[in-house]
């Protein structure tokens, strides 16, 4: 344990003398790229920033308004049946969206019902299995200039639904 420990403080150190050496070797100007790199990810969060601000608002207007709520308690009927608490519910729906907003959700859960409650386990794996496929998609699709997703999406949300249930098996066998 105590080896996986130091190797585990060492990685970052390590990773930077290898790019720093490895610059050495090649001959290159080590600061130049590191500027030019720097430049090219300030353009890229520049390019990146009106889809970014879009879905942060459009998920805060949600919340606030009290649709996630209306949304949980129509879907809750139905996904009760399934093993999924309604008020799980809009942590499925937001994460889609916002890791950040999920993870206030998940807060709340945590709060009402408890972290080792069924739906506070259920949350807690739910934001490990799952993406924020919204965002993700806009945001490196926005940035790689990629215009044909005809299957990302579809096979994104597939990828989604998987991680529902595999929160929902794994919850169920923790308890």
């Amino acid at each position: 344990m105590r080896f996986l420990m130091f190797i585990s403080n060492m990685l970052i150190p390590l990773i930077i003398f290898y790019i720093l050496g490895f610059g050495v070797l090649m001959k290159r100007n080590i600061y130049e790229d590191f500027v030019e790199g720097a430049a090219d990810g300030f353009k890229t969060v520049v390019k990146i920033m009106p889809t970014l601000v879009g879905l942060l608002v459009a998920v805060g207007i949600l919340r606030a308004s009290g649709f996630l709520d209306v949304i949980s308690q129509a879907l809750g009927k139905v996904t009760e049946g399934f093993g999924l608490p309604s008020s799980v519910v809009p942590v499925v729906i937001v994460r889609l969206f916002s890791a950040s907003a999920a993870n206030g959700l998940v807060l709340d859960i945590f709060k009402e019902f408890g972290a080792d409650s069924y739906a506070g386990r259920v949350a807690a794996i739910l934001m490990s299995c799952t993406e924020t496929v919204f965002y993700t998609m806009s945001l490196y699709c926005t940035a790689a200039k990629i215009t044909k997703t005809r299957y990302t999406l579809p096979g994104a949300l597939a990828a989604t639904a998987a991680g529902v249930i595999a929160s929902l098996v794994v919850a169920r066998y923790m308890g």
